[in-house]
């Protein structure tokens, strides 16, 4: 339920309340749509070339941040990668496996043990910016410089404002 449409009612929302009307809407026009198709190629298109370097997405991710992010412990690391604790952990256990991270307790407090890269790990982290990059310069190569610069201030616009809508709906405690 929309507040501009109750359940059961077919209202059209006035122009003023933005650029969709839930009367006019066509999928195939949303840019939430393009955006979503957009990600998923990209995804695809990444996780096709790190087969070549044997790792999967589950895998890649975690090694750029703690490449990035050294000494983080398994709660960051489900934190940084969005999963739940349960699913880092069998993560983290099949990266220790393959040899690419270690848990080592921290100097500063023996009762945390913090993720660490093997050298093995950070041979593999290493070439993970480099297949990004080529994706995607792959994939906005009919951009030029500028336009990918003014979509990406666009796309961070759009975060930005839906950042605000979600902060707005909690604080009101409007569920989404």
């Amino acid at each position: 339920m929309t507040k501009h449409c109750p359940a059961g009612a077919i209202e059209a929302a006035p122009s003023n309340q933005g650029y969709y009307r839930g009367d006019k809407y066509r999928t195939e026009d949303s840019v939430g749509f393009l955006m979503k198709q957009a990600v998923e190629l990209l995804s695809r298109a990444i996780d096709a070339r790190m087969v070549e370097h044997s790792l999967t997405d589950a895998q890649w991710r975690p090694l750029l941040k703690l490449s990035r992010n050294p000494h983080a412990t398994a709660t960051q690391m489900a934190r940084m990668v969005g999963c739940d604790s349960g699913a880092t952990t069998r993560l983290l256990d099949r990266l220790e496996d393959k040899g690419l991270l270690r848990r080592v307790r921290s100097v500063d407090d023996r009762r945390v043990q913090q993720l660490e890269l093997t050298p093995e790990g950070q041979k593999a982290a290493a070439v993970v910016p480099y297949v990004i990059a080529d994706v995607l310069n792959a994939h906005l190569a009919d951009l030029s410089h500028a336009e990918i610069d003014q979509l990406r201030s666009l796309l961070e616009r759009v975060i930005a404002a839906g950042q605000r809508d979600a902060a707005r709906r909690e604080s009101t405690g409007e569920h989404e």
